[in-house]
C-alpha cells in the first residue's frame, strides 16, 4: 500500500472510531471503480439505488420535458452510447458487478440554467441551457460523461455517508432512512449537487471533480467522441456572456483555470482510449 493509499483509508478509519463504531470500520468503505480510492460508504448501493429512482421520478413529474424532438434525440442517443461504452470497459476490467441494478435515463428538461447531474443507477438529466455551450454531440458527452463519472465513482453516495455521519451519527442511520424520508430525500438530493430550487447546484469536493474529470475523460474516449472536446467546452463556459468567473455548472470546485490545465495533463491517458466511432 501505497502512502496517499494508507491515508485515504485511514481517514475512512478516523470517521468512523469517531462515532464509536470501531466494528463497522471495514464495512464502510468502499472503493471507487478503475481509480482505486478509498471512500466512507454507510448506505449501502440497494439503498441509494431505490432512493434515487424514486426522487428521480419525482424531479420529472414536477419539470417540463423538453419539446425539441431533436435535441432530446441527441440527448438519449449520446448517452446510450456512453453507456454502452462504459458497461463494456467495466466488462473487460472484471466490474461489471459496479454496474448491478442500474438501469439508465437520458431526459432533457426545459431550464435556462446552464446545468445537468446524474443520479444512481444512470439517471441523468440535462438542462436545455446548456445546449448552446456544448454546441455539438462531443461538447454533451463531455458533460455527459462528466455526470455519469460522478455516479459511477458513488461521490453522492460518499457526501451523503459524510453528511449523515455529521449530522446524525452511524446509530440513527438506519432509522433515519426509514423514518425520515423527506429529509433523507432532500440530503439524496444535496449529495448529488442538487439545490432545493430547480437550477441550483452545490458544489461537489476538488477531488470528487477531478476524479470525475478524469473518469469522464475515459468514458467520452471509449464512446468514440474526441476528448478533447472537453477542453473546448470548459473554455466556453469560461468565456460565458454575463458568467461569473466561476460559473453555476459544476459549482466552484475547481476554477475554469485549473480544471483547464489538470485536463490537458490527463488528455495523453485519455486519448489512447479514443478510437472516432464509424459514421453510420
Amino acid at each position: 500500500m501505497n502512502t496517499s493509499e494508507f491515508l485515504r483509508k485511514t481517514v475512512c478509519v478516523v470517521a468512523l472510531v469517531s462515532t464509536a463504531m470501531v466494528p463497522c470500520v471495514f464495512m464502510a468503505c468502499s472503493t471507487v471503480p478503475l481509480t482505486g480510492r478509498s471512500q466512507l460508504s454507510l448506505i449501502s448501493s440497494a439503498q441509494m439505488l431505490s432512493m434515487s429512482e424514486a426522487a428521480y421520478g419525482d424531479f420529472l413529474k414536477s419539470s417540463k420535458p423538453s419539446a425539441d424532438a431533436q435535441a432530446s434525440t441527441m440527448v438519449k442517443r449520446v448517452g446510450s452510447r456512453i453507456q454502452g461504452a462504459v458497461e463494456r470497459h467495466f466488462k473487460e476490467n472484471q466490474l461489471e458487478e459496479s454496474l448491478a441494478g442500474y438501469q439508465w435515463e437520458f431526459n432533457l428538461v426545459e431550464s435556462a440554467d446552464a446545468n445537468a447531474w446524474c443520479m444512481p443507477g444512470g439517471k441523468v438529466v440535462i438542462f436545455t441551457g446548456i445546449l448552446p455551450l456544448t454546441k455539438n454531440e462531443a461538447g454533451l458527452a463531455a458533460v455527459m460523461g462528466h455526470e455519469i463519472a460522478h455516479a459511477i465513482a458513488e461521490h453522492g453516495r460518499e457526501r451523503m455517508s459524510q453528511s449523515m455521519l455529521a449530522q446524525l451519527g452511524m446509530v440513527a442511520i438506519d432509522a433515519a432512512l426509514e423514518e425520515k424520508p423527506d429529509e433523507t430525500r432532500e440530503m439524496l438530493m444535496g449529495a448529488f449537487g442538487i439545490g432545493v430550487q430547480l437550477g441550483v447546484l452545490l458544489p461537489f469536493s476538488r477531488l470528487h471533480e477531478s476524479e470525475a474529470d478524469e473518469l469522464g475523460l475515459t468514458f467520452m474516449a471509449i464512446a468514440g467522441y474526441n476528448p478533447q472536446e472537453a477542453v473546448s467546452f470548459w473554455q466556453r463556459m469560461a468565456a460565458k456572456p454575463g458568467g461569473q468567473a466561476t460559473p453555476e455548472f459544476f459549482s466552484t470546485h475547481p476554477s475554469d483555470e485549473t480544471r483547464i490545465r489538470q485536463l490537458h495533463a490527463l488528455m495523453p491517458a485519455a486519448m489512447k482510449h479514443y478510437k472516432p466511432a464509424k459514421s453510420p
